[in-house]
């Protein structure tokens, strides 16, 4: 990572040392609270659980610092990208959407703002700049791609973007802040599932909105504390958590994902394969310009559903679950989760193991299931 991001690395973990008085524990204390005592007037206390909550202010400011930018805090990735929409948008508008990226937002938006009079276009993610943006109130863009790993140009969608005088969301989750900053290549809005590596341990949904737009995360705020689409304490305490290591998880698992691509490359069983971090990749040369590291997903495609799913239960050292991004490597057969893929397409992410055992583990599976 550059200097800027190892700096960012160093003082994650020592955000809290200004507020610590002598004897309070280091470790974030867990506020499990839905009342707080508010005698008189209680203006700039702490007063209702779906309001505020000690805890959720600690992982937003550790959120913050990574992002360089004020976070709102929610209940999973899908509650943030609600929360942009639904305090944004108002009937009459028009939005564009990845046709690549995850499903979700396009059911989403297919099924709740389409009866509100919100109306939607698909674009694919590495042509998403063409055709332009006027009409649009909003562009909604995923970067790389969940599931098939494509690429766009943040800075140059972003500069077209404000030019037809709409905003930028760029879903960051495939990549985290240690691997891609959206704000900084001009997007108006991160949006993000901290589900993934940011808490790291698959163990509690999670997500966040960034923006340095303050009326954003005004109308952002304003949206969860009215819905109640409010993380809990508990929650919020484990992405704490989490975040504290990201950095050498995130390291360690991009570090392996670079020497498993390679090795995949060379693979009879192996087609179709994707990693931006591969010279042959198409998307090599724009993710070296805009990412700090190449990310630990790989996709490819296996000769049928039965060899995909052959080797993924049967890899000593894999997972065969949906999500990605934790310390366990997993895969997963997308079409079985509806993304436009072929029945053997496989996103793999890559875990914390040691590399060179998850490797013999992978090449033992592929090797079984044959070319």
């Amino acid at each position: 990572m550059s200097e800027t991001a190892n700096a960012r690395a160093a003082a994650l973990p020592h955000l809290r040392d200004s507020g610590l008085a002598k004897g309070d524990p280091i470790p974030l204390p867990l506020t499990m609270a839905a009342i707080y005592h508010t005698p008189g007037d209680a203006t700039g206390f702490d007063q209702y659980g779906r309001f505020s909550n000690p805890t959720w202010d600690a992982v937003e400011h550790m959120l913050s610092h990574l992002e360089g930018a004020p976070c709102v805090a929610f209940p999973s990735g899908m509650a943030a990208i609600c929360s942009v929409f639904f305090a944004l948008l108002k009937t009459g508008d028009r939005i564009l959407l990845p046709s690549d990226g995850y499903h979700t937002t396009r059911a989403l938006a297919d099924r709740f703002l389409k009866p509100f009079g919100v109306t939607y276009d698909v674009r694919p993610t590495s042509t998403f700049i063409d055709g332009g943006f006027e009409g649009y109130r909003l562009a909604f863009v995923e970067t790389p791609a969940n599931p098939g790993l494509d690429i766009c140009d943040i800075a140059a969608v972003a500069d077209a973007v404000h030019k037809a005088g709409a905003l930028l969301v760029v879903d960051n989750t495939t990549m985290t802040p240690f691997g891609q900053r959206p704000l900084d290549h001009g997007a108006d809005i991160v949006v993000a599932a901290d589900t993934k590596a940011p808490n790291g341990h698959s163990d509690v949904l999670f997500g966040h909105v960034a923006s340095r737009n303050a009326d954003i995360i005004t109308a952002v705020a304003g949206w969860r504390e009215i819905s109640g689409s409010i993380p809990g304490p508990f929650e919020a305490w484990l992405v704490h958590r989490g975040l504290e290591t990201l950095d050498v998880r995130f390291d360690r698992m991009c570090t392996s994902a670079e020497v498993i691509a390679r090795r995949l490359k060379g693979h009879r069983a192996i087609s179709g394969l994707r990693f931006p971090g591969l010279e042959s990749d198409p998307s090599h040369n724009l993710a070296r310009a805009q990412m700090e590291r190449f990310g630990f997903l790989i996709s490819f495609e296996l000769a049928s559903e039965d060899k995909a799913e052959d080797f993924i239960n049967n890899c000593a050292l894999m997972q065969a679950a949906t999500s990605f991004g934790g310390v366990h490597t997993s895969a997963e057969r997308r079409t079985k989760r509806g993304d436009a893929v072929p029945p053997g397409f496989v996103r793999l992410s890559v875990g914390c193991e040691p590399v060179e055992e998850l490797w013999k583990a992978i090449e033992a599976s592929l090797d079984k299931i044959g070319g």
